[in-house]
């Protein structure tokens, strides 16, 4: 499930890039482990997105995920994420990639920008969930990162009754605050496809302003992503909840962040948000999220 999230949403921006991206996955169906899938998300997110920014147009992304040792209550799992970009020299791999603040200034990656963090996270968080990361990479022609985590079975779970609710947003009226303009773009276009009608702005200052001349009652519900220029989205919430109006009070505001810890989620809730979901965005929850708090007759 978690690499399916981030392929189909991260196949979006690559398309838009001049890639192409190819998943292909064991079947896990009505597997289940015990694990955090956020640490997953985060190491998959990061490999996938430098694959995008290291890459040639007309590239390719390869990423698959197998099976590689099985017993009655363990598996372990390699996740494989392959490229035909820029490439890294040995040297760098050897001595740099996974130092943090470090870029390969001698190689076309220095054309890019980047704190160069990525790579020690995903290899601290690969570590903590007692797995392996290792890189085959060549100058010119590109890059393979292979990942292997070992999972403990869940063996007592029971596979999840698929809720049966009812998906439709139609007439629903969103103010949907996001500065990545192909994040907003995306999301306005699902929305609308499902039949939401969507008004879209940059930041939170921007939704305050919107919000505060806009007629009592103008939108169901607000999707606010959180790290924002201007104004950011979690005292954007708190002005709008400040105003002398009863649906600044009433209106469900929905938090859209790509930090996903509990902490995130707490700040979101005391700044006065109503639900906190985190990106890569999926789209089945959104609405189901923006079922729970508007009524649509």
């Amino acid at each position: 499930q978690v690499c399916q999230e981030i392929t189909e949403s991260l196949s979006f921006q690559a398309e838009e890039k001049g890639l192409h991206v190819i998943g292909e996955h064991d079947d896990y169906s009505g597997i289940y482990v015990w694990s955090n899938a956020v640490h997953l998300k985060k190491i998959l997110m990061n490999l996938f997105t430098n694959s995008m920014k290291y890459n040639k147009v007309n590239g390719f992304i390869y990423m698959s995920m197998r099976t590689i040792e099985r017993s009655e209550d363990h598996m372990t799992c390699e996740f494989k994420i392959k490229d035909n970009g820029i490439g890294m020299s040995e040297e760098f791999i050897k001595n740099e990639l996974f130092t943090p603040f470090v870029q390969a200034d001698n190689s076309p990656r220095s054309d890019y920008n980047g704190t160069g963090l990525g790579m020690p996270i995903v290899k601290q968080l690969v570590e903590k969930m007692g797995g392996t990361i290792t890189v085959e990479s060549k100058l010119g022609e590109g890059s393979c990162f292979t990942v292997v985590l070992p999972f403990e079975i869940d063996t007592n779970a029971r596979p999840e009754e698929k809720e049966d609710f009812n998906a439709d947003i139609s007439g629903v009226r969103i103010l949907l605050v996001e500065d990545n303009e192909l994040n907003a773009e995306i999301a306005e276009f699902i929305l609308t496809e499902n039949g939401a009608k969507v008004e879209t702005v940059k930041n939170g200052l921007e939704a305050v302003q919107h919000f505060e001349t806009c007629e009592s009652g103008t939108y169901d519900v607000i999707l606010m992503d959180v790290m924002m220029p201007v104004m950011d989205g979690l005292t954007a919430t708190k002005t709008i909840r400040s105003l002398e109006r009863q649906d600044a009070k009433t209106i469900p505001i929905i938090a859209m962040t790509a930090n996903a810890f509990r902490e995130d989620a707490e700040k979101c809730m005391e700044a006065g948000m109503n639900a906190h979901l985190s990106k890569p965005i999926v789209i089945e929850e959104v609405i189901k999220t923006i079922l729970r708090y508007v009524h649509n007759d």
